[in-house]
């Protein structure tokens, strides 16, 4: 194999100043992925006495194998593409798009057949059991209508937590009309409107009359009691889900599967079982492709045969 081995006395790009020209064209944690997947790939290459950049098809296709020993697929997948975008900034050839790296990653899915990893849904049984047990108290208050929110909006963690209280609006029919005004696959802010349910919209209502009207961000902190006005941390939504499940009753090896994704998840997945076509749900979710919907949908457990 043709194997570029590398020299200390080998001039190397800084990479990581080339990564700064992205700053503001991708969202941060794009640029913390990348970041994190790029270094690992400087990492092996040192290790191995190999030359990163520019880097050859040898040196990527030994990468995958090596990396293929204990990361998916999907996780190797988002290495190569890393490796590609510095290989741009740099204006390298790219070593990924050479037919042998898309040999050994076809090489890397068949080793490792199973299917892909997905945050557990949350249907609507396991989010009436969530909003049951939230305490009595402003936390619970808040709690409760993120929750409901989050899962008839579809929302990702950080479109919930971007949420302004302006973003609201209380119609006339008892429910809610929402703008989600950016989010991972509408990274220059065109915005997306959703509507919930009348259950959605009181449970946001019993919260703002707790919180007042002088906060910014739909949903806050609470320090000492009192509400805050600074967004919650998108970290914040995954401990309210994990904590509103266990509280649920449900055992804790199913616990660990749900996480802030699963109220995206089993909306959709909800929505299936109701007989929602497809461009109903993407809408519903603000998703931009059939693909990656598809996935979501496929874990559905839906009988068709059900009514027969």
């Amino acid at each position: 194999m043709d194997i570029m081995e590398y020299s200390h006395d080998t001039l190397k790009p800084d990479w990581r100043s080339e990564f700064k020209r992205l700053e503001g064209a991708y969202a941060p944690a794009t640029l913390r992925a990348y970041y994190t997947d790029v270094q690992k790939f400087t990492d092996y290459c040192e290790l191995e006495r190999l030359q990163p950049f520019p880097a050859n098809a040898d040196t990527v296709c030994n990468f995958i194998t090596a990396q293929g020993v204990d990361l998916r697929p999907s996780s190797v997948r988002r290495c190569l593409c890393a490796i590609r975008k510095i290989h741009q900034l740099l204006r390298l050839p790219d070593p990924t798009a050479d037919e042998d790296v898309n040999l050994a990653m076809r090489r890397l899915r068949r080793t490792k057949l199973g299917r892909t990893r997905q945050a557990k849904g949350i249907t609507g049984a396991h989010l009436e059991q969530c909003l049951a047990v939230q305490p009595d108290n402003p936390w619970g208050l808040r709690n409760r209508a993120l929750l409901s929110l989050g899962y008839d909006l579809l929302t990702r963690r950080s479109e919930l937590v971007a949420l302004m209280t302006d973003d609201i609006e209380f119609r006339s029919d008892g429910t809610l009309r929402a703008i989600i005004r950016r989010g991972k696959t509408d990274p220059f802010g065109m915005g997306r409107i959703g509507f919930t349910s009348r259950r959605s919209a009181q449970l946001v209502g019993e919260w703002l009359a707790w919180r007042g009207n002088d906060i910014a961000p739909l949903f806050c902190g609470i320090y000492r009691g009192r509400a805050i006005n600074r967004s919650l941390e998108t970290t914040k939504v995954k401990l309210i889900v994990k904590e509103a499940v266990l509280a649920a009753g449900l055992p804790p090896e199913e616990v660990a599967a749900f996480s802030s994704h699963s109220l995206r998840v089993g909306a959709a997945q909800e929505l299936l079982r109701a007989g929602f076509d497809t461009a109903a749900i993407m809408r519903a979710g603000g998703w931009r492709s059939t693909n990656v919907l598809v996935r979501y949908l496929e874990y559905a457990e839906h009988n068709v045969w059900e009514a027969s």
